[in-house]
């Protein structure tokens, strides 16, 4: 076997043994939620009666909410009024509107503030004439004038239910505790196949994954919203900083390096608008990929350094390098069809074995966690699982988008703050097409037809020379890169909604 092919067979095994670790991590975070899941039950049970029994509603904590918005024309009224529908001592909650928008969303929030206020809410309107540091900095600006031990974030898609405040703020009679994340529920998880595949991709890491870590004492993350912070933490931790994309990430790895616990309440949750259109999906990912490969960069050096367990470092390097999967099965894809010419390693049966329970474990380890996750939410879990052949398509079709983000991180390349749409979407009737805020569409959907013709044409080699073991998921690889972008040439260009 030449040197070529010697280097070929490296890149394959290395990349698909990456996806084997990943995957397999998987089944781990499952048997963390499965050990802690009846003890933080009772500890959720336990935190609540404490904090009511001893305090009376004139003792409870000062809360700030903060909105941080841009360009929210159709939903910043939504947001707004929700927020204020908390049940919560009005005298105990301040409601901060940060707005850096640049278009009519700056009259219908001033007037929303204004109602709100005469209404009797303590509520102001912070504008910024430019966008330093983006959200980040719109967050560091409004603590400043922040009244509140506690700080409570909600993006403009964010619809808290009224009894948010008095679910989570019990947490923090533990203070130890620096930071609640709380669950993302879906306010739009059934208006199409994209919107119900995303819910259930969302629903696995809320619902398993987010849990087991938080749960088994491993660093977790604030998720950008939906979440209370105390301010001493935010403040302990160096502040919000906007030198990475994932802001939210960013912070909680140093808030957990100074000491801080995070924890996670998937009892209370939080419905919001999944994007209903593949370009946002895509912007979205691409905004959190890079991020979270730019935020391991920052902070992995100090973690190695620190003086926490073995297992918590090396959990905490899974879960901020987790976007590497993405540039991991481009280079499956691309090494399959030179695979098929090193024949010694297909003339014996064990090595394709091998490749396939590879392939396997890589696989169904987040179907798996998905599955889970949709059985432990739902009661009606078994109707929502026929979603999950779309969801593996969608992983595998936004690879190259995501392997872009990975790359740009990895390579130092700066790009802005691109938020994700929101339309207002709620029920299948709702219309985003002819609305403002659409992305378009990108040369990254080129490479993901290449791709898609790619894997096509090493899966009908593959079954040509009888090698059936690779060929289904050559298959899901097709499909993926097919699916994505058919979905994206249809969101740029089409005139029908979906």
């Amino acid at each position: 076997m030449g040197t070529i092919q010697y280097i070929y067979l490296f890149i394959y095994l290395f990349a698909l043994l990456t996806l084997f670790v990943y995957g397999i991590n998987c089944y781990f975070l499952m048997v963390f939620y499965r050990l802690n899941y009846l003890k933080a039950l009772k500890n959720h049970t336990h935190l609540k009666k404490k904090f009511y029994k001893n305090s009376s509603s004139k003792d409870w904590p000062l809360v700030t909410i903060q909105l941080p918005i841009y360009n929210e024309l159709y939903v910043v009224e939504r947001l707004v009024e929700s927020v204020c529908k908390i049940n919560y001592p009005r005298q105990l909650l301040e409601i901060q509107v940060l707005d850096d928008s640049t278009d009519e969303t700056v009259g219908i929030a001033k007037t929303i503030v204004e109602k709100m206020r005469t209404k009797g809410f303590d509520i102001t309107y912070l504008h910024r004439t430019n966008r330093t540091g983006f959200k980040a900095g719109a967050l560091k600006e409004g603590l400043k004038s922040a009244k509140g031990d506690l700080i409570g974030i909600f993006d403009a898609d964010f619809v808290p239910n009224p009894d948010f405040l008095k679910e989570a703020v019990p947490y923090f009679v533990d203070p130890e505790v620096g930071m609640l994340q709380t669950r993302w529920s879906h306010l739009n998880w059934d208006y199409s196949l994209l919107t119900r595949v995303q819910s259930m991709g969302i629903d696995g890491h809320f619902g398993i994954e987010q849990a087991a870590r938080a749960w088994s004492g491993l660093f977790m993350n604030f998720n950008g919203t939906a979440g209370i912070w105390r301010k001493k933490t935010i403040e302990d931790a160096g502040g919000w900083q906007a030198d990475t994309l994932t802001e939210d990430l960013d912070l909680s790895y140093r808030a957990q390096l100074e000491g801080w616990t995070l924890a996670f309440a998937p009892q209370v949750d939080c419905p919001a608008e999944v994007p209903v259109t593949i370009t946002a999906f895509k912007s979205q990912q691409h905004r959190w990929a890079k991020g979270s490969i730019q935020t391991a960069k920052k902070n992995l050096g100090k973690l190695f350094k620190s003086d926490v367990s073995p297992i918590v470092k090396i959990q905490a390097f899974l879960h901020l390098t987790h976007y590497l999967v993405h540039p991991m099965m481009i280079l499956v894809v691309l090494t399959s069809i030179p695979m098929l010419y090193t024949h010694w390693f297909f003339d014996h049966l064990a090595y394709p074995i091998m490749i396939f329970t590879l392939f396997c474990l890589a696989t169904f380890g987040p179907t798996s966690m998905y599955l889970f996750s949709q059985r432990i939410l739902y009661r009606d879990w078994k109707s929502r699982i026929k979603y999950l052949p779309f969801l593996m398509c969608l992983g595998t079709g936004i690879a190259v988008n995501n392997t872009k983000a990975v790359l740009e991180a990895l390579l130092g390349i700066e790009s802005g703050f691109i938020r994700t749409p929101k339309y207002g979407i709620k029920r299948k009737g709702d219309r985003w097409r002819g609305k403002r805020y659409s992305i378009p569409l990108t040369s990254v959907s080129i490479l993901e037809f290449i791709l898609g013709l790619y894997s096509l044409t090493g899966l009908f080699m593959f079954l040509f020379f009888s090698k059936y073991l690779v060929s289904p998921f050559l298959f899901i690889y097709t499909m993926g890169f097919f699916y994505v972008f058919f979905l994206s040439v249809k969101h740029g260009f089409g005139k029908t909604q979906q």
